[in-house]
This record gives structure tokens, sequence and C-alpha cells, in this order.
């Protein structure tokens, strides 16, 4: 699978031609349509580009309408590490096939940068910083003009060091310059007929380990086998945060009622205790994203990358 889709990515090799881009115009209203025409001029500008990929709805819609505008001048990359749970990487290259969007797996190694395993409130500016890092060799030694990643103006509001790290990279942002919100992406992508459009927030795995608390291979696999079990539950949206002895299960809202139950509560502490957990609990605040945030100080929210 890995060479058959790195070979997509190299210059010259035909590329599958984009299906043609069908958003039906009559279910968005004429400020949507005209943010879409927006984004479709400003891809336009990119020249060839490269699109950092995860497979989360923002990043699916731009890596669509990127193929959808520049055809074979776009390629999606997608970064294959241990903090990027196998579920997660299998539906992203499913979504790019059905969409015939040219797609390439690289590897990436934040979790040998030391700085990133020690996984204080920066950890996400040396995630983006390696993703950037590798992409920019791509870009250079094949020739691209532009790395772009699906930032919206939503995201502007959060504490996301990441951000920092594209702008020191002088990473495109044409959702954002679009001045599209998360929700407007959706339901571009819900009109595109695209199956993502309603596909849950998803962050990397290290996301679930609370600030200062080492990232390792072992947390992270803990943390990807109870959430595969979450998963088969039935449950939805969710996360398993990672405290040392103790996981902490949040589970969105509509779905607490069906997991307050004695038989749910014993089920949660036969798969979390088997994975090493001594203290499983259930978060009756239920799913937020980014909930680890609110135990970083005011210092810490505003300290910028580095």
């Amino acid at each position: 699978m890995r060479a058959d889709l790195s070979r997509r990515a190299e210059p010259g090799f035909p590329c599958y031609r984009p299906a043609f881009k069908i958003l039906v115009m009559g279910s968005i209203n004429a400020e949507l349509s005209q943010k879409s025409k927006a984004l479709d001029s400003h891809l336009r500008t990119l020249k060839r580009t490269l699109v950092a990929y995860s497979g989360g709805v923002d990043s699916a819609f731009l890596a669509y309408a990127a193929h959808a505008v520049l055809a074979d001048d776009m390629v999606a990359i997608i970064a294959d590490s241990p903090s990027l749970a196998r579920t997660h990487l299998a539906d992203a290259v499913a979504f790019a096939r059905e969409q015939n969007i040219p797609l390439e797996i690289v590897s990436t190694a934040e979790l040998e940068r030391p700085e990133y395993a020690s996984n204080d409130a920066n950890r996400c500016f040396h995630c983006k910083d390696e993703l950037f890092t590798v992409m920019e060799g791509i870009r250079s030694c094949r020739g691209f003009d532009t790395i772009a990643y699906g930032v919206n103006v939503d995201d502007q509001g959060e504490f996301r060091p990441g951000q920092q790290a594209a702008s020191q990279h002088k990473i495109a942002t044409p959702l954002l310059e679009a001045g599209l919100t998360k929700q407007e992406i959706r339901e571009l992508a819900r009109a595109a007929g695209l199956r993502v459009w309603d596909k849950p927030a998803s962050a990397c795995l290290s996301s679930r380990i609370e600030y200062g608390r080492p990232v390792t291979r072992a947390a992270l696999s803990a943390i990807e086998q109870g959430e595969d079990a979450l998963r088969a539950l039935g449950f939805r949206q969710f996360r398993a945060r990672h405290h040392g002895e103790m996981v902490r299960i949040e589970i969105a809202r509509e779905e607490l009622p069906r997991a307050l139950t004695p038989e749910m509560a014993s089920e949660f502490t036969r798969i979390f205790q088997a994975l090493g957990f001594k203290f499983v609990t259930l978060d009756l605040e239920g799913f937020r994203s980014g909930s680890m945030n609110s135990l970083l100080n005011a210092d810490q929210l505003t300290r910028k990358g580095h």
C-alpha cells in the first residue's frame, strides 16, 4: 500500500484525474457560496501544492477542494507515527482513494524529539515543526510551490501551538483565507457528498496524555487500544485521557446515559485495567475537545512555541 501511494506523488506519474467538484449550490446560502468561490480562487494562486492531510473533516475537505481545482498539481501528505491511531490512518487512506486524491504516507519522528516527548504545553508546536520540516523537504526536491494545511476561522480562538509552527514555516491557510468556519466547512463537505462531513473531531493520541507526563510508545498504545474498545462498544465521540495510573474516559453528553450503567462501568473497568490502569473513571462533564488545556496556567497558554 505504501509503495503504491508513494508512487502517485512522484513527478510524472499518471495520477487519477479528479472527480468534478459536486457542490449542490442550491443547498448552501449565498454567503457560503461566495466563500467557496473565494477558496477555489485562492487555491489557484498556490500552484503546485502539498496538503497536510490527517483525514479529519478540515484537511479532507481542503484536499478534496485542492484536487478539484489543481488536479495533478496537488498531493496530500499524511504523517504516520505512533501518535496516529491505525483506524484513523486507514480511514484517511480510504477517503483519499474514494475521491481519487493523490496521497503519500510519510514517516515523521516527533517522538524522537526530546522536546516533544517531554510533553510540555508546546508539544503540538514540535509535532507540527517536524511535519512541516519533512514536507519542506518534499516540496524542495519535487518542485512544489506551496504547502497548505486546514486551519479555519474557529481555530483562531483556541490554544494551538501548532499554528505558530505553521507561521514560522510560512504554510498557506486556504480555508482561513476564505473565511470559513468549522461549521461552514462541514456544510460544504455535506453539499459535496463527502462522507466525512459529520466526522467527529479527533486530535492525535498524544493529546490524551496529561501535560508533563512523557509521551511514550507504551502510553500511546494503551490509549489506542482503549479507544478502539470504546469504539467497538458503539460509542462515537470519546477520549481516553491518560493520567498515569488513572484513565479518565470522556464520552459525548448525548451518549452518556448509555455509559452510566453498572454493566458499562464493569466493562470500562475490565478493558482499561487490562491495559495497565489501576483506576478507571468516567468524566461526568462528558467529552470536551482540548480538556487537558484546563490544566495549564495563563503563562503556559500564552507562551509561543520555540
